[in-house]
This record gives C-alpha cells, structure tokens and sequence, in this order.
C-alpha cells in the first residue's frame, strides 16, 4: 500500500507527492517550483520574496468573506540524515517509504515529515473545493532547519493576516504557544600534521546504533550522544597515559541533531594493543548498564587498520579530547514557570575534519529565557576558549513569548473539544520555531502551533503516526471553519 491511498487522501496524496522531491535545506529549489506550479494549476495568486519564501493566496469561500483571514505557515526544507549503511542521495532521490501497523516510515533516512505534512495540509486547504474557510495566505518558508534563514528575512510586506497557524509541531492533541530561542556556537582547532610514528598499533572504533533525535524536543530523554561517548573512550586512553595518537576523528552532522554515529583511527604502542580492547570492553559494560533502557542498540566497535599516512600533534589530540569531554550536553535547566518544560540545553552536535588542518566543533544552544540562552553560549564558549580553540556564532533567534490570553486558542481549544470530547494541551516547546521571528516583523500576529504525532524528527528512524493525521487534518478544518 502506498501513502498516497491512505485516508484521507487529501492530505496523505499531497505528502506522497513532497517525499519524492528533493528538498535539503538550501537547496530547495525544486520544492519552490513546485509550489509555484501547484499555485498556476489551481489558479491561485502566488508571491516570491527575495529569500525564496513564497505565499500563495486562496480567498474566502461563500458566506466567510468577512472571516478574518488565515496564515498557514509551513517550511520546505527537510533535515537529511540516513545511517551510514543506507546508500541515498538526499539531492537527488526520493524519500521511499514503508507503512509498518500504524506508522509511516523509511528503510534508514529522515522521512521529511517535519515539516512535509504541514506543507501537505497547506496544499490540501488550497485545492479543496468543499472547506469553509476565511482569506487562506499559504506561506512556506525556506531553509529553516539549518538558522531559519526563511523567517528571519521575511519581507514585511510579505504577509496581511493576524492568525497564524504553524503547522510544525510534533504532539497532536497539544496546542503550542511559546518555544526556545537558539544560538550556534562553533569552535576550531588548527592542527599540524606530523609523519606516523613507528612502533604504533594503529585501529579504528566506531560508536553505532543510537537514537538520535531533535536537539531541542528530544534533549531530555537521555538519548546517547555518540560524539561524546567516542570521546569518553578517547579520554580513558588518555587517562591511563598511553600515547595515543589520532589520524581521523569525526560524527554527528546537523547542529539541530544529537549525533548517532561517531568514529576515530587512531593509534597506541604495540605494547599497549591489548590494552585498549580491555579499556573498550570495560566501557561497554558501563554504557550497557547506563543505557539499557534508552539505547538498546548501542554498539562500539575496535578493528585494526592499515598505518595512516599523516596524524596530528599529539599536543593538539590530548587538547581537543580535554576540551570535548569538558564540554557540557544535555539539560541546564527546567522551566520553574511552565511544568516538565525544559528550559536551557546545549547540544554537543558534530566533530569534523576540514580541509586537512582544521577540526571544526559544531554545538548549538536553546533557552527559553534570553539572558540564559546567552549564559550557556558563554559556558560553551569558555570551554573551548580554555583550549585555545577559535569560536565562531551564528547570529541565533529568539524565542516565542506564550500568550495565555490569545484568541486564537481560546477558538481553537472549543474546537478540539467539540470534536475529541477532551481539552487540548497547551504548551511551550524547547525547539526553535519561526514563530518568533514572525513576531519580530508583524507584532500584532495571533499564533499557535500544532500537527500530528512524529517521533524521532531528524533522525533515520523518523516516523508519523498514521490517526494522528487524520485527527490533524479534521482539527485544522474544524478551525478554519470555526473562525
């Protein structure tokens, strides 16, 4: 069975239609003319501002021209990740999807339903012919998941509604009014490579087999981190002063995606060869014991390899294993304002080797309080500092202050009770949404954030529910009615 014939079609025929574009952030341009030609097919105005967003307008169907009018934002983009054994070209081939019981997902790859099915119900609401609705402006924004390029430079001409309705959040039955700010913070580590030393037993380990997840709405699951569990092993070997010395060092890719996957080559004399396998082993034991629960499938693994070419300055190996270890992931702190919220988190993201001289350290901070977002920046920032590193930061976003008193939550809670028979949840989210960029330009916007249930975003085991978006697409009707 396809995703296409699922139920109901409307809105699944519209998401099988987005998963076989390809759509990486930043390179979005084929999902762009793709909506352009959605827009000319239905004979519906469209718009393209300088940063490649594009709105597309529907007017109020019969008897709800005085309705105000809707905003139904979306992004276009789609975290790529796929573990290392799946052969895909995320520039170039499409999503392949499987349905499993009650699930929608993939053989090994982001599905892209964050924020695929929100566009796909956009698109649903543009073409229908029988929902009573207000003025719809359609926007989908561009490259948000690598800095919400998209939203920061929206044109302020761009948009004339005061509803919002973002559709990209990841808990049907839970009404969204408030989410984290973030801000990137990178460090460098120039190196000098030297000639391999002889007398060296030289091998690769390789953590494998976690989670993943989202940086901001997963980070308090307690989901392994595989950069920071390679580099607990790294540090042991340190620890027990043998001269280690390291060829290769890399994992984890998105700064919005706690790392799944990790790797070193590196190199103890032979007289230590034994050694470091018992070191492994006792590791194992301990992660095994920690982890039981949470990551039943983390797997390291130790195989030899031929003698690398060059290696780096042991001085610069024992700063940057220093610096990684002291480095903080995870939770700061828990709102004392909104329950079960977390409040500040940073995300140890990703190691790379660039250009053969440099390693580039990828974190990203999230907090719901300004000042804090800024405190654990400078905590990250220290760590690094104190290893001689050079620290680079993105220009971040700000939080989206919850407004209790909206009226469109007050609508949209009548409505989830009238068809579901129980009150929706109202929260915050420790994710970065465009929510509050859009408020920096159009202050007077009334929002909330919603859609179906989705486990795992930005991750290869990304999946949908199959009810949940049912349930999704009738609440979003209910409300473009109910207004």
């Amino acid at each position: 069975m396809s995703i296409k014939d699922l139920e109901p079609k409307v809105i699944w025929s519209r998401f099988y239609d987005i998963t076989q574009i390809p759509r990486p952030s930043k390179k979005e341009e084929r999902i762009l003319a793709y909506l352009i030609d959605f827009a000319k097919h239905y004979g519906l105005d469209h718009k393209q501002d300088e940063a490649g967003n594009i709105l597309i307008t529907k007017n109020a169907t019969l008897g709800k021209e005085d309705s105000p009018t809707v905003i139904l934002q979306s992004h276009v983009d789609m975290v790529c990740e796929k573990n290392s054994d799946v052969v895909h070209d995320f520039d170039n081939d499409p999503i392949d999807t499987i349905i499993e019981d009650e699930w929608v997902k993939t053989k090994g790859t982001t599905l892209g339903a964050d924020n695929g099915i929100g566009m796909a119900a956009a698109l649903a609401v543009l073409a229908s012919d029988d929902i009573s609705h207000g003025k719809i402006e359609a926007l989908f924004t561009v490259d948000e998941e690598t800095g919400l390029t998209g939203a920061n430079m929206l044109a302020p001409d761009m948009l004339t509604g005061n509803i919002l309705l973002n559709l990209d959040t990841d808990e049907e039955g839970d009404l969204y009014i408030g989410c984290a700010g973030g801000k990137g913070t990178r460090a460098y580590f120039e190196y000098k490579e030297k000639d391999v030393p002889k007398g060296y037993f030289w091998f690769k380990v390789e953590v494998k087999g976690l989670r993943g997840g989202h940086s901001g709405s997963d980070i308090d699951k307690g989901l392994g981190n595989a950069n920071k569990i390679l580099n607990r092993y790294l540090y042991t070997l340190l620890d027990k002063k043998y001269k280690l010395m390291i060829s290769e060092i890399g994992g984890g890719n998105l700064h919005n995606a706690i790392a799944r996957e990790a790797y070193a080559v590196v190199g103890v004399k032979q007289a230590e060869k034994e050694d470091v396998r018992v070191q492994l082993n006792i590791l194992i034991a301990e992660l095994e014991n920690e982890y039981k629960t949470i990551e039943p499938n983390l797997a390291l693994h130790l195989e030899s390899v031929e003698k690398p070419k060059r290696v780096m300055k042991r001085s610069i190996a024992k700063r940057l294993i220093r610096a990684i270890y002291a480095c903080p992931h995870g939770v700061i702190g828990m709102s004392s304002e909104i329950d079960g919220l977390v409040e500040t988190s940073t995300n140890l993201a990703s190691v790379k080797m660039l250009n053969g001289d440099t390693i580039e350290i990828g974190t990203s901070q999230r907090s719901s309080v300004e000042s804090k977002k800024y405190d654990i920046v400078n905590m990250v920032t220290s760590v690094f500092e104190l290893a001689d590193a050079r620290i680079t930061h993105s220009e971040g976003y700000p939080g989206w202050q919850p407004n209790t008193d909206s009226k469109i939550l007050k609508v949209s809670k009548e409505v989830y009770k009238d068809l579901y028979g129980k009150t929706p949840g109202v929260k915050a989210i420790h994710a970065g949404l465009e929510c509050g960029l859009f408020l920096q330009k159009y202050p007077n916007l009334d929002m909330i954030s919603f859609g179906p249930d989705i486990r795992d975003a930005h991750s290869p085991v990304e999946r949908m529910n199959i009810p949940s978006v049912e349930r999704f697409w009738n609440y979003l009707v209910g409300i473009l009615d109910k207004i």
